[in-house]
């Protein structure tokens, strides 16, 4: 039988600790009886008073009580919310220092994972406010009868209940400071404690807010929906079961967002995946084609395409551009997105790129330049047929530092690519997500 593990009886008094650095997470590094200890709420050369949160058999856990010594990249936090709210985790930190501290960890990355670094380092991309930027999210839906209200917002951090906030300095201002009126509108609704989540999807100017209901409306439930939808110039969508059921209450939503520099506008529905920050993907595609150094004799790849948002604009300075995403429905939307922005010298295939692909035509064909946007578990299973196509320069845009290492390391050290360059993108300001882009050339 197997013995259960006692829990560990934390200390009750404050400890005093000097910091170190920060974790790939966001929270202070500090050694205490040479045990690796990780508190949130501080930062690398303070000294801070914490509590105790957790102790483990590699590590210890803890929040900050009192900061003693506070570091210069210090400041106040934006968002009256920050701490409890598990949305945001930086906003104690200096912008201009944050990305820093993702470049670091990009580096870190490619240090220990890869066992390389890159040639050159770029400047970060960044936008000229850090505030306001999401245009994608899900919020949690809670109502809380201690409370007397509903609360709508993020999750509360390291938990799963949902914060009581009644604004969000991250969310567009369009849903970020509506949160309040949201709430009391979900508790008038008969069905108030059978909507469990919103999901917000922006354009370059629309807002579509998703609901997820347990229940159906009622007739009276469904009129009060549409005059708060008049009233903040929201397009409202239902959701009654699984993605497919998403559907508008009255009127469907034309989403779609432009990319100036190349003269496009990609249309999308509001579950499709889309970048949460516009003014940072603008600058993203810029700088991936620009690596990439596209001209009119180039074959290109673009693998993971989702709606076209390198495959476009790439298509309008390149020979021929092939997008390979793996569900049908974005290879539908991607398709739609050249045929209306008269694009014909572009192709689209769905094919998990996950699993075999010996059978997929586009495989057979010779491309000389690739761009990868893969999700956060990598592009591992891909790698090795970049070589075989020809393939002689290639862009990489990650969303996690961890598996571009690991995948950077293969193309360098197994497949003859040398990392010619690589910097951070700050996609998601106040968070230690670490958004960045890297370019292998083969010479």
């Amino acid at each position: 039988m197997a013995r259960r593990r006692r829990k560990q009886k934390l200390p009750q008094d404050p400890v005093e600790a000097q910091i170190a650095s920060l974790s790939h997470d966001g929270r202070g590094v500090t050694k205490i009886d040479g045990k690796a200890t990780f508190i949130h709420g501080a930062l690398p050369d303070e000294r801070v008073l914490f509590r105790y949160t957790g102790k483990r058999k590699s590590h210890d856990e803890g929040e900050v009580v009192a900061v003693l010594e506070a570091s210069e990249q210090r400041v106040t936090p934006e968002c009256a919310h920050f701490g409890l709210c598990g949305g945001c985790s930086l906003q104690h930190l200096r912008a201009a220092a944050q990305i820093q501290y993702k470049q670091q960890t990009l580096l870190d990355a490619f240090s220990r994972i890869g066992k390389i670094m890159p040639e050159e380092i770029l400047p970060p991309l960044t936008n000229k406010t850090p505030w306001g930027y999401r245009r994608k999210a899900r919020l949690g839906v809670k109502q809380v009868l201690k409370k007397g209200r509903v609360l709508v917002g993020f999750r509360e951090r390291n938990a799963s209940f949902v914060a009581d906030m009644d604004s969000c300095e991250v969310l567009h201002p369009k849903i970020g400071r509506t949160l309040g009126e949201l709430s009391t509108l979900i508790g008038s609704l008969s069905i108030a404690a059978r909507i469990p989540q919103i999901e917000v999807a922006m354009d370059d100017l629309r807002c579509v807010l998703i609901f997820r209901l347990l229940e159906p409306l009622t007739h009276a439930d469904g009129e009060k929906l549409r005059e708060f939808a008049r009233h903040h110039d929201f397009i409202i969508y239902l959701q009654e079961g699984g993605p497919d059921t998403v559907k508008p209450l009255d009127e469907e939503a034309d989403l779609h967002y432009a990319l100036p520099e190349f003269g496009l506008e990609l249309y999308f529905q509001p579950t499709d995946f889309t970048q949460v920050n516009t003014g940072i993907n603008r600058q993203m595609v810029g700088r991936a084609i620009d690596l990439l150094a596209l001209e009119k004799q180039d074959q290109v790849l673009d693998l993971f395409c989702g709606v076209g948002n390198f495959t476009l604009p790439m298509a309008t300075r390149a020979g021929r551009v092939t997008g390979v995403e793996g569900a049908e429905e974005l290879v539908g939307r991607a398709r739609d997105n050249a045929r209306r922005n008269r694009l014909d010298n572009v192709s689209f295939h769905a094919a998990n790129l996950y699993e075999s692909l010996e059978h997929e035509p586009w495989l057979r064909q010779q491309f000389n330049k690739v761009l990868l946007d893969p999700p956060r578990s990598g592009a591992w299973e891909v790698l090795g047929h970049l070589p075989r196509m020809g393939a002689k320069r290639i862009a990489y845009v990650s969303c996690y530092p961890g598996t571009l290492a690991r995948d950077a390391a293969e193309l360098v050290n197994k497949l003859g690519y040398r990392l010619v360059s690589a910097g951070v993108m700050d996609m998601f300001p106040h968070t230690a997500h670490v958004e960045s882009v890297a370019l292998f050339v083969k010479d």
